[in-house]
């Protein structure tokens, strides 16, 4: 393995101080340009990086940026990790991804490591609380929380969903549906209780009645979607399901397709809007989320190169997108 290369075996090459090497590196005025020029040039050569968390310690502004999200298996997820990369990437930030698999001891674990690192900022879809928790204090870091709230007061970047979620209920009425079902995440999440509160409004103005007998809540997964979807098929008289979350609904789609049931005695409306719902049949209606749209307002959150920040709560409108 080669030896690292610092400011002191850059200052040993040149024959200077490496006082002399950290101003020109830092960009100091007062070191003569044809020597900073040098020292620059050296240190390229070198291969030289600059150490992010050292100069985070020596006060200069930190460009590590913290990214934690439950999983990257989920659509959503890896589609707005990739994005927020590459917006942090045109920013210079230094991005830093952590996965909590809604777990609130790995949260917690997570935004140590990143105060270790002096991170500027973190943007976080925050976990459930466990009975009797209380989320940490996070004062030396901007924290951004993502899609869902948890009360803290914190900065926030949501997906409003209600309009879209509420048009796929009435999307159903209209092709004929009386009894539409509904599979969501439970109302510990505020994402949950807002989606299950926004499929209510859509019965309620289908002129409806709401059977909670067709609501299924739990926490979300791939397996919890499939599962629940079987138990609706066999055991209500639901002729259509409305899906309030990604893994939900590739959950729900995996088992409607396996029992034979999609758009065949089960009208099908999910969450998301993977490029593979366009090509299953005629297409899948769906919900879908401005991805790109959440990740740019996410970076300017954390803080733009000569930008002020956005502060407050940051909202995007879903929509439903109707496919045969």
């Amino acid at each position: 393995m080669s030896k690292r290369v610092t400011i002191k075996s850059i200052a040993e090459e040149l024959g200077i101080s490496h006082m002399t090497v950290s101003r020109a590196l830092s960009g100091n005025p007062n070191v003569q340009k044809s020597t900073a020029d040098a020292v620059r040039k050296r240190a390229e050569e070198m291969g030289y990086v600059r150490n992010a968390a050292a100069r985070a310690m020596r006060g200069d502004e930190s460009r590590i940026v913290g990214l934690l999200v439950p999983n990257i298996t989920n659509d959503f997820y890896a589609r707005f990790a990739n994005s927020f990369a590459e917006a942090c990437d045109r920013e210079g930030l230094h991005l830093i991804i952590h996965l909590t698999k809604d777990n609130h001891e790995l949260e917690g674990q997570a935004m140590l490591r990143l105060r270790e690192l002096q991170a500027r900022a973190v943007v976080s879809v925050p976990t459930p609380l466990p009975d009797g928790a209380q989320a940490g204090a996070t004062t030396d870091m901007h924290l951004v929380q993502l899609i869902r709230e948890r009360g803290d007061g914190a900065d926030s970047v949501l997906v409003d969903d209600a309009g879209a979620i509420r048009d796929a209920v009435l999307h159903l009425h209209g092709r004929g549906h009386r009894r539409i079902a509904y599979i969501g995440a439970p109302d510990t999440l505020s994402s949950g209780r807002g989606r299950l509160a926004a499929f209510r409004s859509g019965i309620t103005a289908a002129g409806l009645e709401f059977d909670t007998d067709l609501v299924r809540t739990e926490p979300p997964s791939i397996g919890m979607g499939e599962r629940l979807t079987r138990t609706i098929v066999s055991h209500s008289d639901a002729t259509a399901l409305v899906c309030g979350g990604f893994e939900i609904s590739n959950g729900a789609l995996k088992a409607a397709m396996q029992l034979g049931t999609l758009n065949r005695g089960l009208d099908f409306v999910g969450y998301g809007n993977p490029d593979f719902y366009a090509w299953i049949g005629r297409g899948l209606t769906t919900i879908d989320i401005p991805v790109v749209g959440l990740a740019d307002c996410a970076v300017r959150m954390v803080g733009e190169e000569g930008e002020v920040p956005l502060t407050g709560r940051q909202t995007f409108p879903a929509r439903l997108v109707v496919r045969d």
